[in-house]
């Protein structure tokens, strides 16, 4: 099952929990910012009828997989820090993760951070333009289908100034009804 919270403001290793005391976030509230969740059986995700309904659906047309972890992904702490980078993207972001742990923290209306825990069998669609970022747990491995809709783009946009202004955060705002929130 899926968990979601508000995050303390602690500065310590960003693969622990940072939970603030009494502040789980509800799926109805995640889902307000355009997150959407899956359960998906990850032991035969690829014959499984309602994960290609649901790309056939959606139009994502190319999938593969990645397995983060300093034993597997080149550069390994370099990309941790990469993806722990607040951005946004021009494209959703959808992962199925298929084995370990990791975070995906989105910003909330009041622009504070809520982290999302995705396991096994958990499918997150995060919506182009919202800011993110992503994190192992502290057993430092997530194997994840990465899903786009024709060919991968995993170019982030690093919050700044100027993303504020960027074509996909202006429809994000307004397509959430985010209008005077940056």
């Amino acid at each position: 099952m899926v968990l979601a919270w508000y995050m303390d403001d602690s500065t310590t290793d960003q693969r622990l929990p940072h939970m603030s005391p009494g502040a789980l976030v509800s799926m109805e509230t995640v889902a307000a910012l355009g997150v959407n969740h899956w359960k998906v059986n990850f032991e035969s995700y690829e014959t499984d009828g309602e994960f290609r309904k649901l790309r056939e659906d959606e139009g994502y047309t190319y999938m593969d997989v990645i397995e983060i972890s300093p034993k597997k992904l080149p550069s390994y702490d370099e990309k941790i820090k990469m993806f722990y980078e607040e951005h946004l993207h021009d494209d959703d972001e959808i992962r199925l993760i298929i084995g370990g742990t990791g975070y995906f923290d989105v910003r909330d209306k009041a622009d504070r951070w809520i982290r999302i825990e995705c396991s096994q069998g958990d499918m997150i669609s995060l919506p182009t333009g919202i800011y993110h970022r992503f994190t192992t747990d502290s057993k430092n491995y997530v194997k994840a289908v990465r899903l786009f809709k024709g060919n991968p783009v995993w170019t982030p946009i690093n919050r700044s100034e100027e993303t504020d202004s960027h074509r996909a955060r202006q429809n994000y705002i307004e397509s959430f009804s985010l209008v005077g929130c940056t």
